[in-house]
This record gives C-alpha cells, sequence and structure tokens, in this order.
C-alpha cells in the first residue's frame, strides 16, 4: 500500500515557476514508477510526466515537454515536478500516481494540488 501526498502547488504569473513535491510512504516507493497527472475545470484528466523507479528514464506530455521536470529522491519518498514558463493553460488541479513498472494502470493516486497561471 502507497499513500501519496502532494504539495507545492498556488498561485503565479504567466512566465512564472513552480516545483511540486509528492511524498509517498511505504518502504517499496524506490520499486514503484511515478507519474504526474492534471485535470482542468471541464475536461478530462491527462497524463503530464513519468518516471521509472531509478529515475533513469523521463517521459513527458508533448504540452509540457521542455518547460517541466519530473524527478525522484528515493532516499526521501519523494518525487517532484518542477514546472516553469508555465502558461494559464497550466490552469489545473496536479496529482501524482504510482504503479509497478510493469503495470498500464496506476494503483495509487494523491489528493492532488491546486494550480493556478494567471495571465
Amino acid at each position: 500500500q502507497v499513500q501519496l501526498v502532494e504539495s507545492g502547488g498556488g498561485l503565479v504569473q504567466a512566465g512564472g515557476s513552480l516545483r511540486l513535491s509528492c511524498a509517498a510512504s511505504g518502504r517499496t516507493f524506490s520499486s514503484y514508477v511515478m507519474g504526474w497527472f492534471r485535470q482542468a475545470p471541464g475536461k478530462e484528466r491527462e497524463f503530464v510526466a513519468h518516471i521509472s523507479w531509478s529515475g533513469g528514464s523521463t517521459y513527458y506530455a508533448d504540452v509540457v515537454k521542455g518547460r517541466f521536470t519530473i524527478s525522484r529522491d528515493n532516499a526521501k519518498n519523494t518525487v517532484y515536478l518542477q514546472m516553469d514558463s508555465l502558461k494559464p493553460e497550466d490552469t489545473a488541479v496536479y496529482y501524482c500516481a504510482a504503479r509497478v513498472t510493469k503495470a498500464t494502470t496506476y494503483s495509487y493516486w494523491g489528493q492532488g494540488t491546486q494550480v493556478t497561471v494567471s495571465s
């Protein structure tokens, strides 16, 4: 069982930066693929980025590629999402999630943190 708690959301002006954190409980954090997703009002949840258990492999949605960076610190059971050059369309609730490496769906989800980008 893994419990996930996001933090770091807030209000920022367009062009600014935010760093989201996701703290995980459980001793097996390092064995999970960690992902970030987001859901804007009236829209479906969408994939943002994921990172392999070791941190050696990352993957990004095209809309955030080059602006967002996902990373993890397995010693701290934490995954991060550095968001730079933020745009108003990045406004959403951001969720972190965990899955085992061979799974195709995420089994564990956090409660989400709100990110609002003003123009």
